[in-house]
């Protein structure tokens, strides 16, 4: 059984700009304060485990996994009772990133999905998108470095990374979802994890 006054906060945005970064900070915070808290995560390292296509190759079946997946990590961390009732619930990667991560895979195909298929992934984020009581979205900053090529994965792509952001901003200012913008900049990212606390501190009882 939840708490009744259970929060969720999301994050998206594209890869490698900070957002399982935030969401430990969040955590850690919260944590500090006593908050019983639960977060979502590694759902690019389990889709890898899965033969579906990823990345810039992404389908609406791949993104209905990711989706679906998301969703149901988000209630399984919201019954956990290891510690008492979970009062809030952060998840990382929100279902609205798998969206915006599927759109920028067909601009970058230069494809069009059937009107069935889009419809039916944009139902499925929708129907979820709307509980999330704070929503972060990463801004991309192409002056940052990500890991060195070395290090970077085959199907790595920067014009993918910078069409996902640009979707990722795009989905929101389309669905009228109020949202929290973070830049690269420390006192942003600061100003994100202050504004993640308040909310938890006055809604979920400690």
């Amino acid at each position: 059984m939840t708490s009744p006054t259970l929060i969720r906060i999301g994050v998206m945005g594209a890869h490698s700009t900070g957002k399982s970064l935030l969401m430990r900070r969040i955590e850690m915070e919260l944590r500090g304060q006593g908050v019983a808290v639960a977060r979502t995560g590694n759902l690019g390292r389990r889709a890898a485990l899965v033969p579906l296509p990823k990345m810039q190759h992404h389908t609406a079946a791949s993104t209905t996994w990711i989706i679906a997946t998301g969703i149901a990590d988000e209630i399984a961390a919201a019954a956990r009772l290891e510690e008492g009732p979970v009062q809030v619930v952060l998840a990382d990667r929100a279902c609205w990133d798998a969206l915006a991560y599927y759109r920028a895979a067909l601009e970058w195909r230069q494809q069009l999905a059937p009107r069935a298929e889009r419809e039916s992934v944009q139902q499925l984020a929708s129907a979820h998108g709307y509980k999330y009581d704070l929503l972060l979205a990463t801004v991309l900053d192409p002056d940052v470095p990500v890991e060195p090529k070395s290090e970077r994965k085959p199907d790595y792509d920067p014009r993918y990374r910078t069409l996902v952001d640009r979707h990722t901003h795009e989905v929101l200012r389309e669905e009228n979802i109020r949202h929290v913008r973070i830049t690269s900049d420390p006192a942003s990212q600061d100003l994100a994890i202050e504004h993640a606390l308040q909310l938890s501190m006055t809604e979920a009882p400690v």
